[in-house]
Formats: C-alpha cells, structure tokens, sequence
C-alpha cells in the first residue's frame, strides 16, 4: 500500500505568486483495481451533513465504522448531542485519538469548519480545528500505525478555475477588480476584450486560495502530503466541489448557496443571485461523494494522490435557482447585480482521474438532483455563532 509514498517528491513551493503545483500523480493516471476486503475506520466529523451519509454508506458496505464529532454550535446548534453511533471527541485531543484509533485499519477526515468565511475573525477557528486537528490526528495516526487517510479537501484551494481566451489559449487572469464588480463586469477579459471562457481544472492546476477557508484547506493537504512522505502513508484527498443533497444545514453564512436558495424560497421569497448568474459550477451530490470516499477507502492509491469529486456536469448559478425555484413552485429568482469580495468567476471540474483511480463516476445528475433536493430534508438544528476555536 505504502510503495510509491518512499520515492515520491514532496509538493514544492515555486515562484514568487506563492502558487503551489503538485507532480505528476502516476498512480491516479490508470484504473485501481486493488481492493481492501472490510476494515475499521475512523471516521472524523461523522455528525455532520456529508459525515452523516459516509457513516451510513461505510456501514451499508459492511465496514466497521468508529464516529466521533466535536458537535460545535456553529454547525449543530448550542445544545446537540451526538447522534446514535458517534462519540463527542475533539481532534485537536490526542489522547482522545488515541484511544479512538486502537485496532483501527484507515481513517476518513470529515470534521472541519466549513464555509468561506464570514470575515477574518473565522481564521482562528479554521486555523484551530482544520489545520491543528488535522495534525494532531496525523501525529496519532504515526503513534497507532495507522497508514491510509481519505482527507476531505475542496475545490477552493484551486481559487480561481482554468481559462481559456479567444484564441483557444490557456490564459491565468488576475483577481476581479472592485471597480469592474462595483460596475457590472463581471467576466475576466482578454487583452482583446473578450470574455475568457471558463476550462476544467484539474489536479495539477496551481493552487491559489482565495479565502480564510482555502487556505486551510491547503495546509490540511500540505500537512498530509509531508506525513505520506515521511511515514510511507497513503493518502487520498478527494477535492469536493458544490455539495448539496437532503440534510444540509440551511440558514447560516457557512451554508453552501443551494440550501441559501431552498431556505428563500421556503420563507416565500424570490432566490437572489448574485452578479449576473452566469457563474459556472459543479454540483455533486452528496451521496455521489460518499460514494467517493467509500471508494477511496476501498482502493488505496500509492503516496499522497489529489482527486476532483465532481459531477461533471457544470451549472450556472442562475441555473441552480431557477431549477429550484420550479421545483419547488416558488418565486423565479432575482439577479441583483451584488457580489461577494473574493468569490472566483467560474470554477468547474475534470472528474476524469478519480473514474480513473476509483472507478468512480458521479451518478446524479445537477439537474435532476437539484430538483429533488427542493424537496429534501433540511438539517433541522440550526447552527448558532460564529466557530468556536478555544
């Protein structure tokens, strides 16, 4: 399992943009066929809205699933308790680690603080429980032998997408100037004036994180990338785009912009969509990822190996909202014209070398799944405050 990882160059830091670019991934370049037979696994932030459906898919599949989640206010509300099968347990505590990896065979890294950000007083907390616990818990993984970690990342760490100008030329844009924003130009332009046309990304894109968020999520990778490397560990970290589907929580600036839509429209309200709602994403449902990670768990890959989960299918916001809205038989959305400081333009995926390295393909469709989820189960327990660090 471990073969690749001994040989294999860290991830280097070049140039002076501050970008990061990983080598070439051999390993993920061809179909895996290895397959673990069942295993115990520790399974991170199991409370939570994509933890949840990984316990039940691990669980379905007949592996042995240890659960744990801290439950912080800001996702589960100020008085929940741990669900049926998880214990509370902060991964920043490694004696608490400690006794939760014993006789454990892999680990699935869920628990973070998520969204991006709400303003710079969320670095603490992002910096505190995704970065530090994600340490803590490599550093127990070492102690308890533990070799093969599936890490929740996200595609944000890319920042902006790839782009192509007029010409059909690969083309890097700057970041949006508030002016431009201030005056409805929302596009990256070309030197002769033309939009530039958004491209897939894949995972030896550059990495530039744009946000509080991202920026942890960078380190989380950059910490698992050093501990593969010095431990002979395997690592797969699977770069989740838009995830929706039924229990997301809804009502809070960490939510993602689905559920942001779900809870307008219910409250009787047109969605509001921000700039000109022509931003490309890709949505993924969420029991599409957790059928990623079971995946990921199943089929180690050598080393420290990036993956795109996504469904392929790219969507524009505006589109996201109007699928919603008729689903739902609500209120057509409204385009307002804002923006949000540091939101890239577009931002869509290649999901070809996870089918590659995990036979693993998206099998919801955006459009049929966001018509359902105008429908689905929302978290009922809403997240209260900003992120506790301390």
């Amino acid at each position: 399992m471990s073969g690749g990882a001994a040989t294999r160059p860290l991830a280097r830091i070049g140039g002076t943009t501050g970008e990061r670019r990983l080598p070439p991934q051999p390993a993920a370049g061809v179909r895996n066929t290895r397959r673990r037979s069942l295993v115990r696994v520790l399974l991170t932030g199991a409370a939570g809205f994509i933890g949840a459906h990984i316990h039940r898919k691990l669980r379905d599949a007949g592996h042995e699933v240890v659960g744990i989640d801290l439950m912080l206010a800001a996702a589960h509300g100020g008085e929940a308790e741990p669900p049926y099968g998880v214990e509370r347990v902060d991964i920043r505590d490694p004696e608490g680690l400690d006794t939760c990896l014993r006789g454990v065979d892999a680990v699935c890294h869920q628990a973070a603080v998520v969204g991006a950000g709400v303003s710079a007083q969320d670095a603490p907390a992002y910096a505190s429980h995704n970065d530090l616990g994600t340490a803590v818990l490599l550093a127990a993984m070492d102690r308890a032998r533990c070799r093969h970690l599936v890490l929740a990342s996200s595609m944000v760490v890319y920042g902006e997408g790839s782009y192509r100008n007029s010409l059909g030329a690969a083309a890097v844009p700057p970041s949006r100037r508030i002016a431009d924003l201030d005056d409805g130009r929302f596009d990256h332009l070309d030197a002769a004036g033309q939009p530039l046309a958004w491209d897939p990304v894949d995972e030896d894109a550059p990495l530039r994180p744009r946000s509080l968020y991202a920026a942890g999520k960078l380190a989380q990778e950059n910490y698992a990338a050093a501990w593969a490397f010095a431990t002979g560990s395997t690592v797969t970290a699977l770069r989740y785009h838009n995830v929706y589907g039924d229990h997301m929580p809804r009502d809070t600036p960490y939510s993602g912009v689905a559920a942001i839509f779900r809870s307008m429209l219910e409250a009787g309200e047109s969605p509001r969509v921000f700039e000109d709602g022509c931003q490309a994403r890709d949505f993924v449902h969420v029991s599409d990822v957790a059928a990623a990670n079971l995946a990921a768990l199943e089929r180690p890959l050598d080393g420290f190996v990036p993956l795109n989960i996504a469904s392929g299918q790219p969507i524009t916001i505006g589109e996201v909202a109007t699928v919603l809205a008729a689903a739902h038989g609500g209120k057509a959305p409204v385009v307002t014209g804002e923006y949000r400081a540091g939101d890239v333009r577009h931002i869509v995926a290649s999901p070809e070398r996870a089918r590659r390295a995990l036979d693993f393909t998206a099998a919801v469709a955006p459009a049929a799944g966001l018509a359902d989820f105008a429908s689905a189960p929302l978290r009922a327990v809403v997240g209260r405050g900003a992120p506790a660090w301390r």
